[in-house]
């Protein structure tokens, strides 16, 4: 987690959800502000935001658990996105998957020595596949070796 974050507390939850504009006192935007300030959206905001905003408990996991980017747990120190579409397929990005996964001996979807690796669909640079982005950069016609050079990079800024 960001040291510019705060840690998480409920009373300071409570204030960054009742800041929000009257317009925007919503469930997506509430799970935005709290996920901006904390860098994630602990399980113990969700009956919080529920209750200051006046809907269930089961609405509110439903807008969570339905957007990929909000994040139901601390974030990693280097996340890894791997375009898995089909104009990233069609140049080789399920080879890629293969070789990240042995080349750092997990699957997609988990964490290693704080490196988290993540399938989506569609970066946006489908001229340039296979594509994925590290830490918000995005990298083009990428290999294992041109990730595992991102990934240092960003181990770097990190350190």
């Amino acid at each position: 987690m960001s040291a510019l974050r705060p840690s998480w507390s409920a009373d300071h939850a409570v204030i960054v959800v009742r800041e929000l504009p009257l317009v925007e006192r919503l469930i997506l935007p509430a799970l935005q502000r709290i996920q901006h300030t904390f860098g994630w959206v602990p399980d113990e905001s969700v009956d919080l935001i529920a209750a200051e905003l006046n809907v269930s408990r089961a609405e509110v996991v439903g807008v969570l658990t339905y957007y990929h980017d909000l994040r139901q747990s601390p974030p990693p120190d280097v996340h890894v996105q791997v375009c898995v579409a089909e104009a990233c397929q069609s140049v080789g990005s399920r080879e890629l998957v293969s070789n990240l996964e042995a080349a750092y001996g997990v699957p997609l979807g988990q964490r290693v020595d704080g490196v988290e690796f993540a399938a989506v669909y569609c970066l946006g640079d489908c001229a340039l596949g296979p594509a994925a982005m590290v830490n918000g950069r995005l990298l083009g016609r990428c290999d294992v070796e041109r990730i595992r050079d991102a990934v240092a990079s960003a181990q770097e800024v990190r350190a």
